[in-house]
């Protein structure tokens, strides 16, 4: 009876040991799966927002620079034909950019707005050849009454663009603190594991010593 009673308890403590070491086993899968989505977060941080937002920036200075060329070329006496060279250096570096751009991870608003921008700088290459390709005075016309506002038309859809960078990570910064938050959770809930397993072994032996002093008084009988 003694034996069955106590073979009894012997199979309860290790059925609880076994639950707790799957516990403990699915916690730390758990653990790692965040510290990999953390280590992902970041990855993507730098690869698809920090440098993306970079040489965003960059297209912008070429644009501006595009912008000056443009204004120089109308406002002196040399004929507009010669800078069609510089603004398509300019313009090379910012298909580069593009190209680069569009193989970063791109959300689907972010793909919008790189569309837009996209149609925007092709109207004002468009412009910008036909204003370079005529006389100097006919070319400043179309300068002043549309070639200005399709500058600032691409402008404006690059600050777009620019600016959703900045919401899209936030959004991953967001992201990393729930996995954050879950780890700490993870490892609060081994650390009561921990503390449960020493309650136990403590009971064992405990139990042990007092099933060893009975047994001894029992002999003594």
């Amino acid at each position: 009876m003694k034996f069955a009673f106590s073979l009894k308890n012997k199979l309860k403590i290790a059925f609880l040991l076994f639950c707790i070491m799957c516990c403990t086993l699915l916690i730390r899968f758990l653990e790692d799966k965040s510290v990999t989505k953390i280590n992902e977060s970041f990855i993507s941080m730098y690869n698809d927002r920090l440098v993306p937002a970079t040489d965003l920036f960059f297209i912008a200075e070429n644009l501006y620079h595009k912008n000056a060329i443009l204004q120089d070329a109308f406002s002196s006496e040399i004929h507009p034909s010669s800078s069609i060279s510089k603004i398509n250096r300019h313009n090379r570096k910012i298909d580069s950019v593009i190209n680069k751009y569009e193989l970063t991870l791109l959300v689907k608003q972010e793909k919008t707005f790189l569309n837009d921008f996209k149609n925007a700088l092709n109207v004002q290459q468009q412009l910008e050849n036909k204003m370079l390709g005529l006389a100097s005075n006919e070319g400043k016309e179309i300068y002043e009454s549309i070639g200005r506002s399709a500058s600032a038309r691409t402008l404006e859809k690059l600050s777009a663009l620019i600016k959703i960078q900045s919401k899209v990570g936030d959004e991953l910064i967001k992201d990393s603190k729930i996995f954050v938050s879950g780890t700490k959770i993870y490892s609060t809930f081994q650390g009561i594991l921990a503390v449960i397993i020493g309650i136990m072994i403590v009971s064992i032996i405990s139990a042990s010593n007092m099933v060893k002093i009975q047994n001894d008084k029992f002999n003594l009988n």
